[in-house]
């Protein structure tokens, strides 16, 4: 007959209201102001002309990410976007 597997050693649950906890908070936090400060810049760029390529290569990102996060609330909030020319 074989034995049973061993138990790993059991921890007791971290404290879910020490330091590190705060210090995750503040990085939800950070995550989400900067989600804000970029929606607010990738709208006045587009507003002011800018192409998808142009604010995706700003970001350090792809055409292709920008216009797929942005592309419907740029839409909702009427704003005209500049289309690709396909001639």
């Amino acid at each position: 007959m074989t034995p049973p597997p061993p138990q790993s050693p059991t921890r007791p649950s971290p404290d879910p209201t020490g330091v590190e906890a705060t210090d995750l908070a503040a990085v939800v936090a950070l995550r989400e102001l900067a989600d804000r400060l970029e929606d607010a810049a990738v709208e006045r760029a587009m507003r002011a002309g800018w192409s998808w390529t142009q604010v995706a290569e700003a970001l350090g990102v792809t055409r292709q990410a920008v216009h797929k996060k942005h592309l419907r609330r740029l839409e909702v909030a009427g704003i005209e976007l500049r289309r690709r020319s396909n001639a």
